[in-house]
């Protein structure tokens, strides 16, 4: 295993540029290696792209990246460059209505809430798979893909909190304090994933799996970027923020028992029990007064709670199609194997 030194948020400083997968992901990759303001070519368009391929979403992802932490030797000014803004304007565009169509019939956030509480007893996602037959290679490939969120984890929800007001924002920071480490660096989220990554025999530095990533695991990632870089979607980034909370702590059992039973150690079973109480208190939370505080302040942002809540869950849902798919026919499911 190799490491490079992290903050005590469980970064790297400057994550490598991934290698590119098509024409747009190419075009920002290059543009990025050059100094900020140096044209892209205008010939490049996201229209006919596939919202959820590799390349597009690739794309986005580096986009998003600059708002983040960066990429070692990349300008900083290219952050808020303008001709990338467009064309990342025009990725969001591409992607944001492909999930309007995708994701179902508008309703309202009670009932996308509601539909989180309750499970099918014949539910078979990827948590279901690794409790009771996941083997230990099936838990690093999860635990890698997971890294790109979660060596960040809660930092794309932070960019809802000076978008909300009262109730809904005081609930929001006191979620946030906790997946922050609650003012100790060691207790940090981030912090106790990178753990779990040593803990399992993977490279913690940040950014390290992204070209082992598949799209999917891309699109879920972006997704929670998407809602949280534009103030119009605030209320789309609390329904992805309340899907993640409300389902969170079932899953989390079930990953740390089945760390349990192939013998994982102590630091990466602890990553998951953390979150089966402290997702539990947080979902009450977020559901009363983040969720509800936000909607007694602007009622007209129902819908788009609703579509946050949606969304998230096709994305994991696709995601974990994904990793089945690969897992029960014996195959990795990263683009290179670990």
């Amino acid at each position: 295993m190799t490491t490079t030194p992290m903050t005590a948020h469980g970064h790297a400083t400057g994550a490598a540029l991934p290698r590119s997968r098509g024409e747009l992901s190419r075009t920002v990759r290059q543009a990025l290696t050059r100094p900020a303001g140096t044209p892209l070519p205008q010939r490049v368009t996201a229209v006919h792209a596939d919202p959820y391929g590799d390349d597009l979403q690739l794309a986005l992802y580096l986009c998003y990246e600059l708002h983040y932490r960066g990429f070692a030797g990349v300008d900083p000014e290219w952050e808020w460059e303008p001709g990338l803004l467009r064309l990342r304007a025009e990725m969001e565009h591409r992607f944001l209505s492909a999930l309007r169509a995708d994701v179902g019939s508008p309703r309202t956030a009670e009932e996308a809430l509601a539909d989180l509480l309750v499970e099918p007893v014949d539910a078979d996602g990827p948590s279901q798979f690794l409790m009771g037959r996941g083997e230990l290679w099936q838990f690093r490939e999860y635990a890698a893909q997971r890294s790109l969120y979660h060596l960040k984890e809660a930092d794309p929800h932070a960019w809802v909190i000076p978008r909300l007001t009262g109730r809904a924002k005081a609930a929001m920071v006191a979620v946030e304090y906790d997946e922050f480490g609650a003012g100790r660096a060691e207790r940090i989220h981030a912090r106790l994933f990178a753990d779990l990554m040593a803990d399992l025999g993977l490279d913690t530095t940040y950014g390290r799996y992204v070209d082992s990533a598949g799209a999917e695991m891309l699109t879920n990632v972006n997704l929670m970027s998407l809602f949280g870089l534009h103030r119009a979607l605030r209320g789309a980034l609390v329904g992805h923020f309340a899907a993640v909370e409300t389902t969170s702590s079932p899953g989390s059992r079930r990953l740390a028992n089945g760390l349990r039973r192939v013998g994982a150690g102590p630091a990466a079973v602890h990553f998951y029990a953390e979150h089966v109480e402290a997702d539990a208190v947080h979902e009450q939370i977020v559901r009363r007064d983040v969720v509800g505080g936000l909607l007694e302040a602007e009622p007209a942002l129902d819908g788009d709670v609703a579509f946050g809540v949606d969304a998230t869950e096709w994305t994991e849902k696709r995601l974990g199609n994904h990793l089945l798919t690969a897992w029960r026919d014996g195959r990795t499911s990263l683009r290179t194997p670990l």
